[in-house]
């Protein structure tokens, strides 16, 4: 089946990969408004994951008004813009992180601008690195 893609061996805990798979997909609309998410335990059953690791992921989502939670239904995707939000506040540290690093190896501020408007064509287009 394969809803939530996670990296076992990645640096980052399941916990937030999961958190970033949710956030992502409802930033993309492949989880709408109202959309319920599968049950915790259905999640750590599919993942073969700890059930406290996806009711982690689930309590930040929920603590993030991402998802609403009601007790005996399940969580749902909040209404609003909050994962789209949430999503680009992520990509603003990054772009800033990878600015900062390109600077520190002695790119200019022309050439760090230059390459993040490459990046944003490259998405538009739809030609990725």
């Amino acid at each position: 089946m394969g809803l939530f893609t996670l990296n076992p061996t990645g640096r980052q805990p399941i916990y937030e990969q999961l958190y970033q798979s949710v956030v992502k997909m409802a930033a993309l609309g492949v989880f709408v408004e109202n959309d319920q998410l599968p049950s915790v335990r259905s999640v750590a059953q599919e993942l073969g994951v700890n059930v406290n690791t996806v009711q982690k992921a689930y309590q930040m989502l929920e603590r993030d008004g991402v998802i609403i939670s009601y007790p005996g239904k399940g969580s749902f995707i909040a209404p609003g813009d909050t994962a789209i939000q949430r999503r680009q506040k992520t990509a603003r540290e990054a772009l800033l992180i990878a600015a900062q690093e390109a600077a520190e190896c002695g790119l200019s501020e022309e050439e760090i601008v230059d390459c993040a408007r490459e990046g944003a064509k490259q998405k538009k287009t739809g030609h990725g690195v």
